[in-house]
Order: C-alpha cells, then sequence, then structure tokens
C-alpha cells in the first residue's frame, strides 16, 4: 500500500558487492542488518534469534566468530539460516579464516583490533578467492592508538584513516569487494566521519551509531543519525545497535527505511493524533488497540487514528485507512473519503476489517464499495461538532477581533 516518496538528496552512487545474494550499494535498495547475542556455539538458539531477525525486516545477519566453537556453530548455522550471515572478527585473524571455511557470506573486520599487516593481507586473500565481501568495521573506540595520538583523538579524519589503510592493505593482494563502516557512539562524530567517508571512497557505507544504548535513548540517537545521513543519500546498509532485544533493531531499522520512502512497506505504519481538547474518545488507548490488532496481520498499510471529525480526515487524507471519532460514532475513510459511520464500540473491527480487505482487494475496490450517505452523515456530525466546540475551544472569534483591531490601529 506504500506510494514512495523522495529524500532530500539524491542517492550517492556507489560500487555494489554481493553479499550472500543481497545487493549492497550501487543503487541496491538499502538493506536492513542485525547481530546475533546469543553465543554462536549454541546452533540452535542462534538461528532462532536469526530468524526472528529475518521476520522483522533484517537482510542479513551477524554473528561473532570470537572462538573455535563459534566458527564450528556457524558452520551448521549458514545453511539453515534463511538470511546471509557475516562473521564478526576482531582479535584473531585464525577466526576469520575458519569462518570463511564455514561457508559465511561476509566477513566484518576491525582494523583498530586485527593490525597486523601480513594476517590482514591474508583473510583479503582467501575472502578474494571464495568472492565473499569484507566490512572495514572501524570504531570510534578502538582506533589504531597511533591514530589517536597523530589525530588528537577519535576525530573524522580518524576513523576515514584507519579505513583508508586497511583498504590500501586489501588493494595489494587485488581484493575490493569492501564495504565501509566509521561507527562512533556520538551522533555529530558519527555523522561527520560518514560525510568525509562519502567524499573519500566509492565502497558502499554501512551506517550505525555504535553503543547507542537501550530503548528510547538509543532508538532516538540511532534514527537521528542513521536518519540525517539518509536523507542526505549517504548509506547503502544500516545497522541500529541498541542494548535490547536485536528484533527491535531490526524492526527499528526496517520502519525508517520505510518511512524515508526508502523501501517498500511490509508492516503497519500508524499515524495517530496527539490527542487535544477536541478529542471525542481515548485516541491514545484506541491507537494501541489498532496496533495491537494489525502489528499481529502484518499488513503493509498506513493506518490513521483521529481524535476528532473536525479536522481527522483531512489531516490524515494521505492514509490508506483511517478512523476519526465524532459524537459516538466513528467515520472510516478510505485517503481521505468518508466510506462507512460506525458505533463508537465498533471502530477498531471496523478498522481492522476495513485494512484486511483493502490489502486484499484494492483502494480502488474499496472506495467503490462505499456505504450510500456516508459522506453526508460524517459531514452533518462535523459541522455540528464545530459549531458546538471549534470556534468556542480556540477562541479563534475573539482572536480574529484582536488581529482586526491590531492590524487597522490608526496612527
Amino acid at each position: 500500500m506504500s506510494r514512495l516518496v523522495p529524500v532530500l538528496s539524491e542517492r550517492r552512487r556507489t560500487r555494489q558487492i554481493n553479499v550472500g545474494g543481497v545487493a549492497v550499494g550501487g543503487g541496491a535498495p538499502v538493506s536492513v542488518q542485525s547481530m546475533t547475542t546469543t553465543k554462536t556455539a549454541d546452533v540452535e538458539g542462534t538461528l532462532a534469534q536469526v530468524y526472528a531477525l529475518a521476520g522483522a525486516g533484517a537482510d542479513i545477519v551477524r554473528c561473532t566468530c570470537n572462538e573455535q566453537e563459534a566458527a564450528e556453530g556457524l558452520a551448521d548455522i549458514v545453511p539453515r539460516s534463511p538470511v546471509p550471515i557475516v562473521a564478526d572478527v576482531h582479535f584473531h585473524h585464525e577466526m576469520a579464516l575458519a569462518a570463511l571455511e564455514a561457508g559465511v557470506s561476509g566477513l566484518r573486520l576491525n582494523p583498530g583490533n586485527l593490525r597486523k599487516e601480513a594476517e590482514i593481507k591474508q583473510v583479503a586473500s582467501e575472502a578474494r578467492e571464495r568472492g565473499v565481501p569484507i566490512r572495514v568495521g572501524v570504531n570510534a573506540g578502538s582506533l589504531h592508538p597511533e591514530l589517536y595520538k597523530r589525530y588528537g583523538g577519535a576525530t573524522p579524519e580518524a576513523l576515514v584513516e584507519s579505513a583508508r589503510v586497511e583498504i590500501a592493505y586489501f588493494a595489494d593482494v587485488g581484493f575490493e569487494d569492501v564495504k565501509i563502516s566509521v561507527k562512533a557512539s556520538s551522533v555529530p562524530l558519527m555523522i561527520a566521519a560518514y560525510r568525509l567517508a562519502s567524499e573519500t571512497f566509492d565502497h558502499p557505507l554501512h551506517l550505525g551509531v555504535t553503543e547507542a544504548g537501550p530503548p528510547p535513548a538509543g532508538l532516538i540517537k540511532s534514527s537521528a543519525g542513521i536518519g540525517t545521513l539518509l536523507a542526505e543519500g549517504i548509506g547503502d546498509t544500516i545497522r541500529y545497535s541498541l542494548t535490547a532485544d536485536p528484533v527491535e533493531e531490526a524492526r527499528a531499522g526496517r520502519q525508517l527505511l520505510e518511512y524515508l520512502g526508502l523501501r517498500e512497506r511490509k508492516g503497519l505504519d500508524l499515524i495517530a493524533c496527539p490527542s487535544c481538547g477536541r478529542a471525542e474518545i481515548d485516541v491514545i488507548g484506541v491507537a494501541q488497540q489498532v496496533q495491537r490488532a494489525l502489528e499481529t496481520r502484518k499488513l503493509p498499510i498506513q493506518v490513521a487514528v483521529m481524535g476528532c471529525v473536525v479536522n481527522g480526515p483531512g489531516e490524515a487524507r494521505e492514509a490508506d485507512l483511517g478512523i476519526a471519532a465524532g459524537r459516538h460514532r466513528g467515520h472510516l475513510f478510505i485517503r481521505g473519503k468518508i466510506v462507512r459511520v460506525v458505533p463508537e464500540d465498533e471502530m477498531v473491527d471496523a478498522l481492522v476489517f476495513e485494512a484486511e480487505r483493502i490489502v486484499a482487494e484494492g483502494v480502488e475496490a474499496r472506495l467503490a464499495a462505499a456505504e450510500a450517505g456516508a459522506e453526508q452523515e460524517a459531514e452533518a456530525d462535523r459541522k455540528a461538532l464545530f459549531e458546538v466546540r471549534g470556534a468556542v475551544a480556540n477562541h479563534s472569534g475573539e482572536k480574529v477581533e484582536l488581529i482586526r483591531r491590531t492590524v487597522h490601529k490608526p496612527d
């Protein structure tokens, strides 16, 4: 039911890589990533989380590979996973080589922790032979000590230089299947680092605010950083790094891309007014009921819950479907057109029914099925409420008179 709109800036063109069948960069849809929190050696537990992440919208999932048992677990996980698996490697290049043997679709290497040139080149050579891409995963908290000294701390220039050095090692062995991240827990630093990276490299960029923390603060920080860059056309794949169930990361990432118009809607987009003195219902309560009812059905639809009929349908006219309350009744509307008027206690059920019908039959078919006289009933309610509450609640008449006196005040 989504109608995509352009973001503020045209997307920056990058090279394209392939992560287990998921294209990243080069104009491909921005992908969503997350990371398991299980011990990778726990094959069944890890797979259960991978499936949950895929169901929440993750296109790619990363698993830690920090010990031999983890690498062995990957050998069982990779062929049973519904999405490509990337191995996360920090200190031991042997773990990267073992993950490649396990058949992973990608590697993430932290250049601040894996520093020996010969070992880095060995991993890159093995990845090249297998056609496996590598993410150069720079982190402001784990740069090479020399970079902190040279740049006076974790600066955008230090983060980008860390990535540049690693990519130069790769180039020496003919490996170019690379994507880059320059993450920081500071949102301004992260934004500045990615802006510089986008000017420096033509490799695809993996966006994220590292160690963003628990929701809601972690969601806000991640959305601020990732959303700013995506709106500028920067970024090819994203990950929310939350201190929470990783399913929340995948869900948030997917929703952000949908809200920016970068991915087709797969689930519910609920619009609800913040409520005010004119609200005829408990907007918060009704919105929560609608969200619970529709999220479980996984319908790709935008739904509005508005507290009054005076402005509700007009303000939410772009929604696929909505309900506005007035005079103990609900005005059901599709794309701003009233199609039915129902008793207040049937509003949620009517909304769910209509959402299912829209997804099954299409908007035009449901507009054609509008009840005769619904718009006239709704207009009568709207006028009655406006007369009782509109002008009085807003004191608009008195304000208009004061404005006229001010404007036309004699010299």
